[in-house]
């Protein structure tokens, strides 16, 4: 006898096609239990495999931030070499931020389609090159502000594509109770990065020249693409051709209506929203604590207060992962656990930084600064992951929109800050922005956060035959 079956509120994509005694392993949706392992689906890697390239991604993520950071660090060198002013140093490194906004939704989308490792595989080989060749660029171009202003333009867009390909690889490759501690042990990489390029980079600027803190960066990130491909991929091309974009790749492609159904769901508005809070606050923060420090405390030394929160923040990101991972393989709700982390990430980080907004001594202030910043990693683990929840089809993509408004978002907060300084005169009206820009984001997560995917039409009215 054949029962034709309706499924209605309770309808779960996966269960189309399958037998009726084998549940789903969806998790979020009503009436979808997950009783079997989230691992009997073939494109997820196993526990090593995954273990070993969450190793190799913190180490490019690090390498990244090397890279990244290392026209920082030698830019007061550069400015005397090249007889720069304050406002062409400027300009030469704000040129990252502007290429690093529009490339975001672009690598995110073809991650999707053709697979993250190919993205960035391919764009640490093009973004180690333009390390290791910027010094050549600087010596033998007429114009080294235009050659340097370019390079790092093209810098933010080929590093632009990097955490929109982590985004897409994790929801293509990892299950959901691992996804927390892969994507904040890679987020880690950006501290640990920073760490090892203001040490070992400072030093290489002392001793050899800043051309060595180039050099040594690019050659480093080539390395470890040149590996990555050689062991990890195989030695497989990673050619991405126009026939990859348009077949149906990794991934199915979302048509423009899909698109337009999915930035109408409240939960897609929330992480967006939420992401640009964290992401505008972060960028103030780190712009602008070692200013306040100087300000404040001008006799204190430098390294204390550049290094010791960001040796807080990367067990705390560590820390949060395996939180996360562990509350969610204890049964509770994947939605209860991503806005829990958010909680963290924006609300208790918030109660130290209005602390830093009193009278406090060197000691404390350093401490309430570790704590933010430590605290403010748990993100990795809430607003970061939960895109992947709802959308895993195109998360990529879509965590390329949330950067992208993170970072002009960022970039309008920390000018907006300095204006604030200057008018007021006070660290304080700084932090009680940041405080109140923090609450918002995380208000709105509280509120319309949800951990069911949202990137399939579940309304459509589906039917399945099943035979007894």
């Amino acid at each position: 006898m054949a029962v034709l079956q309706k499924y209605g509120n309770n309808y779960c994509p996966e269960l189309v096609g399958q037998k009726e005694n084998h549940p789903a392993d969806k998790v979020g949706v009503p009436g979808c239990q997950k009783k079997w392992p989230e691992r009997n689906n073939n494109n997820y890697w196993s526990r090593p495999v995954a273990r070993v390239w969450t190793a190799v991604l913190l180490l490019g993520t690090c390498l990244l931030y090397c890279a990244r950071v290392a026209m920082p660090i030698c830019a007061v060198s550069m400015a005397e070499q090249f007889s720069w002013s304050k406002r062409e140093t400027g300009m030469v490194l704000g040129s990252f931020f502007w290429g690093y906004c529009f490339t975001q939704v672009f690598g995110g989308y073809v991650s999707d389609r053709v697979g993250g490792e190919k993205v960035l595989l391919l764009s640490a080989a093009a973004w180690g090159s333009m390390t290791a060749f910027t010094p050549i660029l600087a010596h033998f171009c007429s114009q080294p502000i235009i050659s340097m202003t370019l390079a790092r333009f093209l810098m933010g867009l080929l590093q632009g594509v990097h955490y929109p390909s982590l985004a897409s690889l994790c929801s293509q490759k990892v299950v959901e109770s691992e996804r927390g501690f892969l994507m904040s042990t890679v987020g880690s990489g950006s501290y640990l990065g920073t760490l090892v390029i203001g040490g070992a980079g400072s030093l290489m600027l002392d001793l050899y020249g800043w051309e060595s803190v180039f050099y040594i960066s690019g050659l480093l990130s080539l390395l470890w693409a040149y590996s990555m491909w050689k062991y990890l991929l195989k030695g497989e091309g990673p050619i991405i051709t126009l026939e990859s974009l348009g077949s149906g790749g990794v991934q199915p492609k979302l048509s423009k209506r899909h698109w337009l159904r999915l930035l109408r769901q409240p939960a897609v508005c929330a992480v967006i929203v939420t992401h640009l809070c964290t992401a505008s606050t972060f960028f103030t923060l780190l712009s602008w604590l070692p200013t306040f420090f100087k300000d404040s405390f001008p006799d204190a030394k430098g390294w204390v207060f550049n290094v010791i929160p960001w040796l807080v923040a990367i067990p705390s990101s560590l820390f949060s992962g395996c939180l996360s991972d562990h509350l969610i393989c204890q049964g509770f709700d994947t939605a209860f656990v991503r806005k829990l982390m958010q909680i963290f990430s924006m609300g208790v980080s918030s109660v130290f930084t209005v602390l830093l907004c009193g009278t406090t001594t060197f000691t404390w202030a350093v401490a309430f600064v570790s704590a933010t910043m430590g605290f403010t990693t748990f993100s990795h683990s809430g607003v970061s992951v939960n895109v992947q929840d709802l959308a895993p089809s195109c998360a990529g993509a879509l965590f390329g929109v949330m950067n992208t408004c993170g970072a002009f978002s960022g970039v309008l907060m920390v000018y907006f800050s300095g204006y604030l300084i200057e008018t007021t005169g006070s660290w304080a009206s700084v932090f009680a922005l940041i405080t109140t820009v923090n609450l918002l984001g995380l208000s709105t997560f509280l509120v319309f956060a949800e951990a069911r995917r949202v990137d399939i039409d579940s309304t459509k009215v589906r039917h399945h035959n099943i035979h007894i």
